[in-house]
């Protein structure tokens, strides 16, 4: 597999802009209440999203012997937890934030909420979400849980900065919700499986070319908070472009994997092989253009791509 890094890296350079007040950019800023910026600090569309993928997991893994307490559990300690990770994201970036469009309408660069408010929030929020998987799934769970959020905040959040690889450290808690769904229905402490780990592997590798689309559409922005977020130094190179369409490529076979091990059916793989492919076309065509839009519909493509391989998972099992 290749490395992160794909090149010499002194070959480049790279600039990091001063973080001060100065380098702020300026943009018509918005006004919102304090019930609406504690909403906003959650993420709430990603955190759904997490959700989601907690809970299709847990019914891949449960088809049949599923547990309402589990479900339940999942969605609320699911959302809590990632509300928490995001809150104390937010809090940690407050003064990058200013510095990109993207970020510069949050709660806490705008100072609708105070730092000390969204810690207080991010705290109860975690506390409430870890107990919630630790009491009403299983210990093993809960752990991963917080794990998830040291992972998420307090080691990618500033590696960001610091090296490329911080996208990959990122992948570890980000495909943790697909695990803890996979694993919520195990009795006593918990177990690990391979039909688990399989599907953790599988949003695991998703995750980088998700985020390097991002990372390639908004690489401006990000230069302007000194975030090193594509793989290759160089930013938007064609050593970026090259590691984006090996990942791709390297997404389809694992994500045949539970087919390979016997735990999905055939037209279930079927639609997970006609995604893949497609995924990894729009790879191609962003190696071969180097162009924003070809980033933007991979970008794209990655929204709809997990959750419908999850579904035809869960469906086919």
């Amino acid at each position: 597999m290749l490395n992160l890094y794909g090149e010499n890296l002194h070959k480049f350079v790279p600039l990091r802009p001063q973080m001060n007040e100065k380098a702020e950019i300026t943009i018509e800023q918005v006004s919102y209440s304090k019930v609406a910026a504690f909403v906003k600090l959650t993420k709430m569309r990603l955190s759904l999203l997490v959700v989601f993928s907690a809970v299709v997991s847990y019914f891949t893994i449960n088809p049949h012997n599923f547990d309402w307490q589990h479900i339940i559990a999942l969605s609320f300690g699911g959302f809590l937890v990632t509300a928490c990770a995001n809150s104390y994201n937010q809090v940690i970036e407050k003064k990058l934030d200013k510095l990109m469009k993207r970020t510069q309408n949050r709660p806490l660069p705008l100072e609708i909420l105070t730092p000390s408010e969204a810690i207080i929030f991010a705290t109860i929020c975690g506390v409430v979400g870890c107990w919630l998987l630790f009491t009403y799934t299983n210990a093993l769970c809960g752990i991963l849980s917080v794990s998830s959020i040291i992972l998420y905040a307090l080691v990618y959040t500033p590696l960001k900065r610091v090296t490329p690889f911080s996208v990959f450290v990122g992948a570890i808690p980000g495909a943790l919700p697909t695990l803890i769904g996979a694993l919520a229905g195990g009795e006593g402490f918990g177990t690990f499986s391979m039909y688990p780990l399989l599907l953790y592997c599988i949003q695991f590798f998703w995750q980088f070319p998700h985020f390097w689309a991002i990372a390639w559409v908004s690489h401006d922005d990000y230069q302007r908070a000194g975030f090193f977020m594509l793989p290759s130094m160089g930013g938007r190179d064609m050593g970026s472009r090259f590691q984006i369409l090996i990942y791709t490529l390297f997404l389809i076979p694992i994500s045949l994997t539970p087919y390979f091990f016997g735990f999905a059916g055939l037209w279930g793989s079927v639609v997970v092989l006609l995604l893949g492919i497609n995924f990894l076309m729009q790879a191609y065509r962003l190696y071969k253009d180097g162009e924003i839009k070809s980033a933007r519909r991979l970008m794209f493509g990655s929204f709809y791509y997990l959750p419908v391989v999850q579904l035809a998972l869960m469906i086919g099992y």
